[in-house]
């Protein structure tokens, strides 16, 4: 039986103040097992992006548990969640976040760097090879295309070797062909290095080659997709 690496418990978050207050999740329970591909969908302030980073570490609970490979997140400290967040869970944005005045090399070094990781620019070197850009190292992001863009953001992501993979809309700023291509790499490199990977995306085609599919609601899960007698029944459907 697989191990559970990412478990919510009664997880609720209100965000905004006063009026403009907003009850983004309530009461979400979730399991996801190691080496598992989520697709999370569902309409636009559904509070499916929240979710995502509330399990990136970036969010934190108003209430609830969030355990990540056996670590209570809600019960660490900012520097001790910032620790472990760098150390086990990578992270690639729609909009790459990558910084215009570095090189592709020193943008996936210095986080490296900053968790005191042994060769970060040798490491850094070898993970953009690994995503096709070994002639790319000493471009800036201004120089690369939107897709090679993504590219180094997935390196930067996969270079300290997380357990989780965290992808909000990584196609979202792509065009087909282009988004097609960095959808290939995700999930190539999970399954090379058997890592979680959790994405957000609205694009259907593309949560469908997850393993499974986690529909948001109103700050709800829909039922259907959180029981694992849910998910075995739809298999057997399939």
């Amino acid at each position: 039986m697989k191990k559970t690496i990412i478990e919510l418990k009664k997880a609720d978050l209100t965000l905004g103040n006063a009026a403009a207050t907003v009850h983004v999740l309530k009461g979400i329970d979730l399991s996801i097992t190691m080496g598992e591909s989520i697709g999370i969908v569902g309409p636009s302030g559904s509070g499916k992006s929240t979710l995502l980073m509330v399990l990136a570490g970036l969010e934190r609970l108003d209430s609830g548990e969030i355990i990540i490979n056996d670590t209570a997140l809600h019960n660490l400290r900012e520097d001790a969640l910032a620790t472990f967040r760098g150390q086990n869970i990578g992270i690639v944005f729609q909009s790459f976040h990558l910084i215009a005045n570095m090189t592709a090399l020193e943008n996936v070094a210095v986080p490296l760097e900053l968790a005191n990781i042994k060769n970060p620019f040798d490491i850094a070197a070898k993970e953009l090879q690994a995503v096709g850009l070994g002639d790319r190292l000493n471009h800036y992001p201004g120089q690369l295309s939107g897709g090679e863009q993504q590219r180094v953001a997935i390196a930067r992501a996969l270079a300290p070797s997380p357990d989780v993979l965290i992808a909000d809309e990584p196609t979202g700023n792509l065009d087909g062909a282009t988004g097609r291509q960095i959808a290939d790499l995700l999930f190539a490199k999970q399954a090379e290095r058997q890592m979680t990977l959790v994405l957000v995306t609205h694009d259907i085609a593309l949560a469908s080659r997850c393993s499974r599919q986690i529909k948001v609601r109103s700050g709800r899960i829909e039922p259907d997709d959180t029981s694992a007698e849910a998910h075995s029944a739809g298999a057997t459907r399939a």
